[in-house]
């Protein structure tokens, strides 16, 4: 019987005036990430050479002049080099946001997008990039998520997903201000952002998981008293949810709801607004967390992480989370293929 082949797995350098290329230089260091996946890295070759160079380490890898050549190559244990020209060292301040990096970004995440959408590519590591950058650049969305569904044509729910080891988070609204949050909840929301983590914890290769909901209000709303969105709004949704078989729990108040998480009782948690979970997450483990992008066609990850201006270039970027992010991206991407692939 032949083993299962490896999934192709696309990383990027991110943003070039940040960590990012600095990053994947220290991960695919790592002898192990080649075990895991075909890996094709694409971007500019000098922030590639940079990257090497700041990270202090040399990395081998094998050109190739297209996606299509990546999974038909032999397994040489190297990674898969594709060059686009897509940013000048000119163009580029490390440690600043640039129309020019902004732009980068976006063109070689399309064409790993592209490379997806064909059949070339399983699954997208990406290392960190600047929303303000990309928009500078021509980002027309309020985050890198919306561009991802837009451009790959998805019509139904999509949310970020924060993880941390085997604790996973989504969120009923993300980008919005807070003063925007109540409003934006609904039954249909919290049931569609329940759902979702439910189904992806499941082909991460987690049975039966065991969910939470978080409240929305302090003290979970002090049954109605101090707030009316649980009352209203988050029990039906879980009822709902109950009794069409989604075994969920909730809701419970937000501020002690991740410590029973930490104590294992949850293995993921559904949170109201962005920095509800985000503050957790980053407090239990900000050095290992990633930012999963859920509801997608292909399996979308990122050290949670940002670009990290202020130690760009000085070789002290931290690649925990990106190791956790490509270790993520192989095992959904070895379960996954898109649609027009299948």
């Amino acid at each position: 019987m032949n083993p299962q082949p490896k999934p192709v797995i696309a990383l990027t350098l991110g943003d070039p005036a940040g960590i990012g290329a600095e990053l994947i230089a220290r991960l695919l260091a790592k002898p192990e990430a080649c075990q895991r996946a075909n890996i094709v890295l694409v971007g500019d070759a000098w922030l590639w050479r940079e990257g090497q160079r700041v990270a202090g380490v040399q990395v081998a890898t094998q050109p190739v002049d297209s996606f299509e050549a990546v999974r038909a190559r032999p397994d040489t244990g190297v990674p898969a080099w594709l060059e686009r020209d897509t940013v000048r060292p000119d163009q580029v301040t490390v440690g600043q946001a640039q129309a020019a990096g902004g732009a980068s970004v976006l063109r070689v995440l399309d064409a790993c997008m592209d490379a997806a959408r064909d059949g070339h590519v399983d699954a997208i590591c990406f290392a960190p990039l600047n929303k303000f950058a990309m928009k500078l650049g021509g980002l027309a969305h309020d985050d890198e998520l919306h561009h991802f569904a837009q451009y790959l044509g998805v019509d139904g729910y999509f949310c970020e997903f924060n993880t941390l080891g085997e604790l996973w988070t989504s969120r009923v609204s993300s980008h919005i201000p807070l003063k925007d949050a109540a409003a934006a909840l609904s039954v249909d929301g919290i049931k569609a952002a329940t759902r979702l983590i439910y189904r992806s914890l499941e082909a991460n290769g987690i049975a039966a998981p065991r969910v939470a909901v978080a409240a929305f209000n302090p003290h979970g709303g002090d049954g109605g008293t101090c707030g009316r969105e649980e009352v209203d709004i988050i029990a039906p949704a879980v009822r709902q949810m109950n009794e069409e078989g989604l075994p969920v729990q909730g809701p419970f108040p937000a501020d002690t709801i991740f410590l029973r998480a930490q104590a294992g009782e949850f293995q993921a948690i559904v949170t109201m607004y962005h920095d509800q979970g985000q503050i957790a997450i980053k407090l239990l483990g900000f050095a290992r967390g990633v930012t999963v992008q859920g509801g997608l066609p292909i399996p979308i990850t990122t050290p949670a992480h940002g670009t990290a201006y202020d130690i760009a270039g000085q070789g002290r970027a931290n690649v925990e989370a990106t190791w956790q992010a490509f270790q993520i991206a192989c095992r959904m991407g070895a379960s996954h293929r898109f649609p027009s692939s299948q």
